[in-house]
């Protein structure tokens, strides 16, 4: 394979139809000097925290190469580019504002536009400045009201020229990867950390809204939820079961409060000591109208009974897997989108990442990542047919525009359609980007 193909009448084909790349700041922008700490540089020192003892420090060094970047991005004839900013650049940490960090993202954006790309602006990419950190981090109500401070500085600074503005990137991550099982940043370790932080992150969420609403009122708001479909291991009632606390706790504890004012039935079923301080209109705030919905989707869990009323993951057993061990199931990626489209009244939805880490081999400059190639290949289909059953949306974007530190993985996934060379931190386009690039010139060329 070495294009992508969608049916002739898709209406993923039609000119209103968002395509796009997609990256965050922590996992390209370096230049660590020119910004205060977070809390993924403080994690990055914690020993065994990062598989190959790596950090952000230089990453893609996209704050010196931005420039390249823009024209990568506009080479491939995509219609939208996401990017995150980065708390700590943009705000030091005494609070006052940072004007060279913040000036940096109105000259990308200023030229993003230029290049007449629409702009996806994420808010908060699970970089929290470390000072916060200190202070309590996401268990502290105070840090929601200095990101909504922090939201603020942002959109004046950039007011509409952004499309669309995201509070938050995959609150489960910062909130369950993060306070609960420790194995993102900040390595915390605690169900009731994780459930209060995931609770302060959605009430930021709300009290950014309003401030979006006030300063950008032309520009789309929402939020990007990340999803993995709850399979049960077997047809057992007790693995149904499982499945089931599975999807409310890491899924719908999520998207329900946004969009129905509440958290699952099985908030009141958790010990008192576990459940989250939730003060009186928090909810109302939360569950505030939303623009949009971004879905990002990489594959499915399977969940059996642990024994004891609770649910465990089970490793998956295909030997369909990328090389982060993750089953590749496009099935479930409709499954999930058809599914949500039938328990809530959804907004508009992106599909704001989707892809796959493989090995690549480089061979005289050409990658033919065949693999991830089939693997976007099969979700835009999925993509294509969710569609044809009513769900509504809006665009896509393939995670990532290009290799880039992922996390706890440090530098040893590759998710990019283009290759980057850590050591002379060369471009090079895989298949999987031109195929992108040329699907997408078919596309303009057929209008």
């Amino acid at each position: 394979m070495n294009k992508f193909i969608l049916p002739k009448h898709s209406a993923m084909l039609q000119a209103d139809y968002i395509f796009g790349v997609a990256t965050s700041s922590f996992q390209i922008e370096g230049a660590r000097h020119t910004r205060c700490e977070s809390i993924w540089d403080r994690f990055c020192r914690v020993d065994g925290a990062i598989k190959d003892k790596s950090n952000g420090d230089k990453a893609c060094e996209h704050i010196a190469r931005w420039q390249q970047d823009v024209e990568l991005i506009h080479s491939l004839g995509v219609d939208a580019y996401r990017l995150s900013i980065s708390w700590p650049r943009v705000i030091n940490d005494d609070g006052t504002v940072n004007l060279t960090g913040l000036g940096f993202y109105q000259t990308l954006v200023d030229e993003l536009v230029a290049k007449e790309l629409k702009v996806f602006v994420t808010l908060y990419h699970w970089d929290l400045p470390q000072a916060l950190e200190d202070k309590g981090g996401w268990l502290n109500r105070e840090t929601a009201l200095a990101f909504a401070k922090y939201s603020e500085v942002v959109c004046k600074a950039l007011g509409d020229k952004v499309y669309a503005y995201t509070t938050l990137n995959e609150p489960f991550c910062s909130a369950h990867l993060g306070y609960e099982v420790g194995i993102h940043a900040p390595g915390m370790c605690s169900q009731s950390a994780g459930r209060q932080a995931a609770h302060h992150l959605l009430l930021a969420h709300g009290l950014a809204m309003q401030v979006l609403r006030t300063h950008c009122p032309t520009s789309r708001h929402g939020i990007v939820l990340n999803f993995a479909n709850a399979d049960a291991a077997s047809d057992s009632p007790s693995d149904v079961n499982a499945a089931k606390i599975a999807d409310d706790y890491c899924n719908h504890w999520y998207i329900k409060p946004i969009l129905e004012g509440c958290y699952p039935d099985l908030l009141a079923q958790l010990p008192k000591e576990v459940q989250p301080d939730i003060q009186a209109e928090d909810l109302e705030i939360i569950s505030a109208p939303i623009d949009y919905l971004g879905v990002n989707y990489y594959t499915r869990n399977v969940y059996q009974s642990d024994g004891n009323g609770w649910y465990e993951q089970v490793a998956p057993t295909s030997s369909h897997l990328t090389t982060m061990g993750w089953e590749v199931v496009p099935d479930s990626f409709y499954a999930l989108l058809v599914d949500l489209h039938q328990q809530y009244q959804l907004p508009a939805l992106y599909i704001t990442e989707n892809g796959a880490a493989f090995e690549d081999c480089i061979n005289n400059d050409e990658i033919a990542d065949v693999a991830r190639l089939e693997y976007f290949q099969s979700h835009l289909l999925a993509v294509n047919q969710a569609m044809e059953q009513g769900v509504d949306i809006r665009g896509y974007f393939a995670w990532s525009l290009m290799d880039n530190f992922e996390w706890a993985e440090g530098y040893t996934q590759r998710f990019g359609i283009v290759h980057v060379d850590y050591n002379t931190q060369k471009r090079t386009l895989k298949a999987s980007a031109k195929a992108y690039q040329a699907m997408l010139k078919m596309r303009q060329e057929g209008r």
